[in-house]
C-alpha cells in the first residue's frame, strides 16, 4: 500500500472533509497516515476524533506518495506555520500530488506554491479568494480544481469529489 499523508488541525478540523478524503484514498488502495502539529487525539469541528500518528515537524514528504491538507476552522492555525509551508513546498519540489480543501488552500497560497496556479477555496465569507489572488493564484470558484499536480476543493460539499479526485491523480 502506498502511504498518503493527511494533515489536520489538532482542534477544529472539518470532519466531513477528512472523511471524504480518507474514503477516496482508502478506496484507491492508499494507507492513510494522519499528521497534525502534535501526535495524539485531534477533535473535529463536529465532534469527530482522529489520532494524529505523526507531528508535522517530524515529517519528510519523501516517505509519502501524496499530501493533503484538510480544512475547517482549525486550519487557520496552519496558515502561517513554518512546517506546513515546508511540507507544501517539499511536496511540489518532489513532484508529488498536493491537495487542500476548504480554507486549507490558503495554507498552500501562503507557502507560495499556488503562484501561477488555478485553485479554489471555501469562500463563504469572501476573504479566502482574495488571499489566494494576493499570493499569485487564479481563483476559479469551482467545486474542485486541478492544476498540474495540485488539487483544491472548496468545502464540505466537495469532500467526496475532492477525495476521489485527489486519490485518482
Amino acid at each position: 500500500m502506498l502511504p498518503a499523508l493527511v494533515i489536520i488541525a489538532n482542534e477544529g478540523y472539518q470532519d466531513h472533509e477528512f472523511a471524504g478524503t480518507e474514503m477516496g484514498l482508502v478506496n484507491a488502495g492508499f494507507q492513510v497516515i494522519v499528521a497534525s502539529t502534535e501526535v495524539g487525539p485531534c477533535r473535529g469541528k463536529f465532534g469527530g476524533h482522529v489520532d494524529a500518528q505523526m507531528a508535522i515537524h517530524d515529517l519528510d514528504v519523501k516517505d509519502f506518495d501524496r499530501v493533503a491538507f484538510i480544512g475547517g476552522p482549525g486550519a487557520k492555525t496552519l496558515q502561517n506555520n513554518h512546517d506546513a509551508h515546508r511540507i507544501a513546498k517539499d511536496t511540489v519540489k518532489a513532484g508529488k500530488i498536493l491537495g487542500a480543501i476548504c480554507i486549507a488552500p490558503t495554507i498552500l497560497a501562503k507557502a507560495g506554491v499556488l503562484k501561477g496556479k488555478r485553485a479554489t477555496v471555501w469562500n463563504e465569507d469572501g476573504a479566502q479568494d482574495q488571499l489566494l489572488t494576493e499570493n499569485g493564484a487564479t481563483y476559479t470558484g469551482d467545486e474542485v480544481t486541478i492544476d498540474g499536480k495540485i488539487v483544491t476543493g472548496n468545502g464540505p460539499e466537495a469532500a467526496t469529489k475532492f477525495g476521489l479526485t485527489f486519490a485518482s491523480l
